[in-house]
């Protein structure tokens, strides 16, 4: 435990044992098994916490053989539980300032990318006026109520919800503002989510009512703010980077969807540069992510070794890491090292 100590956490900053971040240490002969729990199963670090584990065992005498295991517990926003009484640890919304940039795409990766790692994952289709979830999730179709509970549909590892499962697809939905904030909020409470680590959030385009009605509604972990990587789609989405800013909600960070030699790129990284949150990266343009919308099977399931959904996998990893960064920064428990001693 004394070599471990010296193991720093590199996003928190502190060493693991002191994070009790060590579990289930035993020594058998020269052999040594122990247990790193980490605060997302999406520890995109998780590789390099177990280098600097074997380094520094193996200045310990007697020790033969070291086995290192990983299980995680992601820290709770307590707010969501306080005042809704929901079992979500995080609830993290997708938005722009604009439509066509590829919200519900990287909505629904991402929900799949995170699911993929073992966290319990819920994916909320906001966008009541344009719902396309369950086309993109290739699950047309949700349960049947239980006990005047909505039953989330579920598919690829995630469970979600969306208007499109309880409205005509042949009709249009000319709703004023009262009515989509009835229907967000009905999509949060009355359904049996159950005890969820990520929901996530995909809105509609623009600043409005849904974004509005989302911030009243529910204590939001943070925003992923989506752009294309023209200067005129980041314009935008600045204005919907600035929405949450004034709603109070933290912006985890930005990422630009369909990078590459059509639209070119850079203008994801100027906005997040501009407004000093992190850039997650860059998904590539590439027709499988397309094609696996319009089919039901999202790239991270139809071409998991792809560039795109590799770079998808990214952006999973590092939402998941600035959400639990984030979140015990904010715990009044949480000393950080800087201000021990």
């Amino acid at each position: 435990m004394d070599a471990l100590s010296t193991v720093i956490e590199p996003e928190l900053h502190r060493d693991l044992v002191s994070l009790n971040m060590v579990r289930e240490l035993a020594i058998d002969g020269g052999d040594v098994t122990f247990t790193i729990m980490l605060t997302t199963p999406a520890c995109p670090l998780k590789g390099k916490m177990e280098g600097d584990c074997r380094q520094a065992l193996a200045a310990v005498d007697g020790i033969t053989n070291v086995t290192v295991n990983f299980d995680a517990n992601v820290p709770e926003n307590k707010k969501i539980s306080d005042q809704l009484g929901m079992q979500f640890r995080h609830a993290i919304a997708v938005a722009s300032g604009k439509g066509g940039v590829g919200k519900s795409t990287v909505s629904v990766n991402l929900a799949i990318a995170l699911a993929n790692t073992g966290a319990s994952v819920g994916l909320l289709d906001a966008d009541i006026l344009g719902p396309n979830i369950p086309m993109m999730m290739g699950q047309p179709k949700m349960p049947p109520p239980q006990n005047r509970k909505l039953i989330p549909a579920e598919a690829h590892g995630v469970k979600f919800i969306s208007m499109a499962f309880l409205s005509d697809p042949d009709k249009p939905m000319i709703w004023r503002g009262p009515m989509l904030h009835s229907a967000i909020r009905q999509l949060l409470v009355d359904v049996k989510w159950g005890e969820l680590d990520y929901l996530i959030i995909d809105l509609p385009p623009g600043t409005g009512d849904a974004q509005l009605s989302l911030a009243q509604t529910l204590p939001l972990s943070g925003a992923l703010i989506v752009t294309q990587p023209m200067l005129v789609a980041a314009t935008d989405a600045l204005r919907g980077l600035k929405t949450f800013e004034q709603l109070n909600v933290p912006i985890l960070g930005v990422v630009e969807n369909m990078s590459g030699e059509f639209f070119g790129t850079g203008a994801g990284e100027l906005l997040a540069q501009q407004n000093s949150t992190e850039y997650f990266g860059t998904i590539p343009m590439d027709a499988n992510v397309r094609r696996g919308g319009d089919e039901g099977e999202p790239i991270v399931m139809a071409f998991p070794n792809s560039q795109a959904a590799g770079a998808f996998d990214d952006v999973a990893k590092k939402v998941a890491a600035r959400v639990s960064v984030m979140t015990l920064m904010n715990d009044s428990s949480f000393i950080p090292i800087e201000m021990v001693g």
